[in-house]
């Protein structure tokens, strides 16, 4: 299957992705890792997005989409998981050409619904492992006794600058305004499913099982 995850800042997106991968060998694609992947790369593609990122620019689509058509020639028969892209109707069209030209299509489109004053007071206590990205949170998955992580032992812990009240406000408010539409244009083809983006991780994979199924 291919699916897109939408979602706000810190809904589970990536946690979720992570799942999928492990468990249905399906690729995930991050706009921000094939973005830095590419920079280190060396490529043709990579000197160019090098190239705008030390110009400050911000990185068009038509280099997004060619990333994507780059990684869609690659063993992909696991499905693809779209993980913050697209983020607008354009980015949509776009998208849905691309994977037509290479005889794929979206198969579902699952929005991680959450309660933005819920999702706040979650993400100003998350953590994360700077080793192998295990997600904490202060109340309800706090960082190990030991002071290492409980899946790779490391103990590098990071907190994003921006996980605070208000920049979340900001990017909810900036979410909201870009990615609304795209929920009525996939709600409007058949490919919208919806879940609760708030629940526990095991409740969430188990919501998102059944919206794949």
């Amino acid at each position: 299957m291919n699916i897109i995850l939408l979602g706000p800042p810190g809904a589970g997106k990536g946690t979720q992705a992570r799942i999928l991968v492990e468990e249905r060998n399906m690729m995930q694609l991050s706009t921000g890792d094939m973005l830095r992947e590419a920079k280190d790369s060396g490529s043709e593609m990579g000197q160019i997005v090098a190239g705008v990122m030390a110009r400050g620019e911000l990185v068009t689509d038509e280099i997004v989409i060619g990333l994507i058509r780059e990684k869609l020639c690659s063993d992909t028969q696991g499905g693809v998981i779209f993980d913050g892209f697209p983020r607008t109707l354009g980015q949509a069209d776009a998208l849905g050409k691309l994977l037509e030209e290479n005889g794929k299509q979206i198969d579902a489109v699952v929005e991680m619904q959450v309660d933005d004053a819920a999702l706040i007071a979650r993400i100003t206590a998350r953590s994360t492992c700077g080793a192998c990205g295990e997600v904490y949170n202060d109340q309800t998955k706090p960082w190990p006794s030991n002071g290492k992580c409980i899946n790779c032992g490391s103990t590098d812990i990071k907190r994003r600058a921006d996980d605070n009240e208000d920049s979340l406000k900001q990017r909810l408010m900036e979410y909201y305004k870009k990615t609304s539409p795209l929920l009525g244009y996939y709600y409007a083809r058949g490919d919208l499913k919806s879940v609760n983006g708030l629940g526990e991780i095991d409740q969430v994979k188990s919501e998102i099982t059944a919206a794949l199924k």
